[in-house]
């Protein structure tokens, strides 16, 4: 009998899966240039890729060393820009990996781990790694054009849209015809190519690579709305995540195509599709500030109450599982850690609604039908602005994802059809806003005006971020949209319910506060401009208060506000040189201060309000009056004030977007970091 050619081998002490070890095999530290067999690359593509332990060997890679291994990046990229082109079953699902909803797969994570890393010349060095100088033209325009054809439309059109049907199982015959937007293979295959656009995009974003995006448009592929029938949630955050990065490269040096795109964009389905996502990124953004801290007021309950006498025992449903409550330094860290990298959504938000004017009326009046009582998209986007604000000054992406949400607000309400829109009672809804911070503001439940909300938001900004290091630009934007919001309120004699005197409140503290600290703030980029804005909305409502406070009452309390605060204007003006500036009316302010302060000292409010006690003039101090006295007072001096505002004082320029081409810069990186980040997890 012949040996049994079978050979026994020892059992291993672990198992590897056989796909590790063809990494392990292909970037091994040789000099072995040969190509790799066909066999070899038929097996690598069959087997399930393993996600960790090829992002491990490759980021245990230095710069240098990968660059000694060129020879072998080179082979795999090709290979696997030859399975995009080519689709044929196993292997295409491998090279993209659909069986993972999180940017997997084995050319994503190629990608993201060779991209990421820091070379000495990014561009040549990648090109390098890539292809070499002589190929990359050929090599990533197929790879860009593969892409956009698999984004597209799945499958090349010569195959059916999924092998032997699986992405049709669960569907019967009553459905209709078996489409390739029916299926399951194909939308997961068409987002997977996504996810690997958005690993180069986010990897290559400081290269020239980027600019095979510019030559192969992949924006009609990228915003297709038939991807979005089996999944809808996953295709309208991967589209906004795009459409922040692609968008963005360059766009101030040259004209980028995917820009034009935006501005032409017309369809509304998918243009709601875009909101809806944005405003559950808003929601989950959120959640990961209330997790830290739960700041919803609690309201009565039964349970609640007999919890509270010692009868929790006997209470109905139970008690539901407290959250975990954190100490001071470490909530300041976590807060400091967010918003989370899906944040990277808020750039598309703010270049869709420049761009777009479809977008931005149906960011602000679209409400989602099912389920009923859902958060409208606009209310989560205000939600999420008011939680950046109170910890805007904890990180500098905190900062500069708050300024991104504020430049949203300030395009929005200087379009006077949605400014109309948000101040009607057509706009009511219900917001969540932060309390995680006091001072607070009054807790309004049930539905209000999306304007209130706004304006409460840009509040709360004021109150929470005064410093002496003092975020100027994020001041004048506060500032700019209250001037904005309260002079259409002027213009069209809109009497809004509302709780202005928090509003005047703020705006005088900020006085103080700028008078108290000039020394410190004076030389600050832009600081003339705050100054003149917050003078100009004070005046604004001393001027035109009755055609938009609600009542006398708030009338007559901006002025006993002014009137308590005339020395503080007095100093202000003489602190700043303001007498001196044309460009705001802080005359107005002291002129009725000092109206008022004549009427007081003078007892020339007659009755009860000018005597002060004593019946002669000289005796009644402004000091032993009560407030209830200075109040009449206020409105007899009515009579005799002349208030002789300048013109103009609701004017303000129009917002372009080269005046914060540095900003836009600074968040264009941090988005390209969270994506980055996205794609690694």
């Amino acid at each position: 009998m012949e040996p049994s050619p079978l050979t026994h081998q020892p059992r291993p002490e672990v198992f590897q899966p056989k796909i590790v070890r063809l990494y392990e095999a292909l970037f091994k530290d040789d000099s072995d240039e040969t190509e790799r067999s066909e066999g070899f690359w038929k097996e690598f593509f069959l087997l399930r890729p393993d996600r960790t332990s090829l992002r491990k060997i490759l980021d245990d890679i230095d710069p240098n060393e990968l660059l000694q291994l060129q020879h072998q990046t080179r082979q795999l990229f090709v290979r696997a820009v030859a399975a995009l082109r080519n689709p044929f079953g196993v292997a295409d699902l491998h090279a993209l990996d659909v069986r993972h909803a999180n940017f997997a797969g084995t050319l994503s994570v190629f990608m993201a781990s060779v991209l990421g890393k820091k070379y000495t010349n990014p561009s040549s060095d990648i090109i390098e790694l890539l292809a070499g100088l002589d190929r990359i033209d050929t090599v990533f325009a197929d790879f860009v054009a593969a892409l956009e054809s698999l984004i597209r439309a799945g499958r090349s059109s010569s195959n059916e849209c999924c092998p032997n049907g699986i992405g049709h199982a669960g569907q019967t015959e009553a459905q209709g015809n078996r489409t390739a937007a029916q299926c399951t293979y194909t939308t997961d295959l068409q987002q997977r190519a996504v996810e690997v656009a958005l690993a180069v995009a986010s990897g290559a974003y400081q290269t020239s690579l980027l600019s095979y995006f510019m030559q192969r448009d992949l924006f009609p592929a990228i915003i297709n709305d038939d991807r979005r029938i089996a999944h809808p949630i996953a295709n309208d955050i991967t589209t906004s995540i795009f459409t922040a990065l692609v968008p963005n490269y360059n766009k101030f040096e040259f004209q980028n195509p995917y820009q034009m795109r935006l501005n032409d964009f017309v369809n509304e389905r998918v243009i709601r599709s875009i909101v809806r996502g944005v405003g559950q990124t808003c929601q989950r953004l959120r959640t990961q500030y209330t997790d830290v801290q739960d700041d919803l007021p609690e309201g009565w309950t039964l349970a609640a109450t007999l919890s509270r006498i010692g009868l929790g025992a006997i209470a109905p449903g139970g008690k539901p599982p407290p959250k975990p409550a954190f100490d001071a330094e470490t909530a300041k860290r976590m807060f400091a850690e967010l918003p989370g990298q899906e944040a990277a959504v808020l750039v598309s938000t703010y270049d869709f609604t420049h761009a777009n004017k479809l977008f931005s009326l149906e960011f602000v009046t679209w409400t989602p039908t099912e389920p009923k009582g859902q958060e409208t998209p606009f209310a989560s986007f205000i939600s999420l602005t008011s939680y950046l604000l109170q910890h805007a000054h904890l990180s500098q992406r905190t900062t500069l994802y708050s300024h991104l949400n504020l430049m949203v607000f300030r395009l929005l309400v200087e379009d006077p059809v949605l400014c109309r829109r948000m101040s009607s009672d057509e706009s009511k809804t219900s917001v969540r806003l932060c309390r995680q911070r006091s001072p607070y503001l009054p807790l309004v439940r049930g539905e209000r005006v999306l304007a209130t909300a706004v304006m409460d938001v840009m509040v709360d900004a004021i109150n929470h971020n005064l410093r002496r290091r003092l975020d100027v630009g994020l001041y004048a934007l506060c500032a700019g949209i209250l001037l904005r919001v309260v002079g259409f309120l002027s213009r069209s004699r809109t009497r809004l319910t509302y709780h202005w005197n928090e509003l005047f409140r703020a705006l005088l503290s900020l006085v103080r506060f700028l008078t108290t600290y000039a020394a410190d703030l004076r030389g600050l980029p832009r600081v003339e401009t705050v100054l003149d804005l917050v003078v100009n909305l004070l005046a604004l409502g001393l001027s035109q208060g009755e055609t938009f406070l609600p009542t006398p009452a708030a009338y007559d309390d901006l002025f006993y506000k002014v009137v308590e605060s005339g020395e503080v204007l007095v100093k202000f003006r003489d602190t700043w040189g303001l007498a001196n500036r044309q460009s705001n009316s802080i005359e107005t302010l002291v002129k009725v201060s000092q109206h008022y302060k004549e009427m007081l000292v003078e007892g020339k409010g007659g009755g009860d309000g000018g005597g002060g006690g004593g019946g002669g003039g000289k005796t009644g101090k402004p000091s032993q009056l009560t407030s209830l006295q200075v109040a009449e007072v206020i409105k007899q001096g009515y009579e005799t004030l002349s208030i002789q505002a300048k013109e103009g004082l609701d004017s303000w320029e129009r917002y372009r977007e080269a005046d914060e081409r540095t900003l836009l810069k600074k968040v264009a990186r941090e988005a390209v970091g969270d994506v980055k980040g996205l794609v690694a997890g």
